[in-house]
């Protein structure tokens, strides 16, 4: 894994976390990047500063195992966060947005939104926030 500092054209920095380099580079063209301040997917890499530890102050890097039960631990978290809640889909945006109007009864709903709708589902003040980890959608569960 590497991590790297992003840039959108509005100058919001953020940090992102990619399998490489390359990884990074065919999410961008994808425009599966997102600024999670404004939605924008036109992002680049920003200058970073290399971290570099004084003598014998050295962190050890996480062995896989530790970082695997940190996944595990988090995928389960938003499993029982998910509980009872409706998936939705890409009409996420329409669902969320109806609930907040009143014209439907509000209940958990989970689904997927592009940045421009998350973007403007932030910007009417609906309460919607993004999921750590994918959600695989029911219809490909076996």
């Amino acid at each position: 894994m590497i991590v790297f500092d992003l840039r959108c054209p509005a100058d919001h920095v953020f940090e992102a976390w990619f399998a490489s380099s390359e990884a990074f580079d065919e999410q961008r063209r994808g425009g599966l990047i997102g600024c999670p301040v404004c939605g924008a997917t036109d992002v680049s890499k920003a200058v970073m500063a290399p971290r570099v530890s004084p003598k014998g102050d050295r962190a050890e890097a996480p062995r896989p195992d530790q970082v695997k039960h940190v996944l595990e631990a988090l995928a389960a978290a938003q499993a029982k966060a998910l509980e009872g809640s409706r998936w939705v889909g890409k009409k996420f945006a329409e669902e969320a947005r109806s609930m907040h109007l009143g014209e439907r009864d509000h209940e958990p709903i989970h689904g997927q939104a592009t940045p421009a709708e998350a973007k403007a589902l932030a910007e009417e003040g609906v309460p919607v926030a993004p999921l750590p980890l994918p959600v695989q959608p029911p219809e490909t569960l076996n």
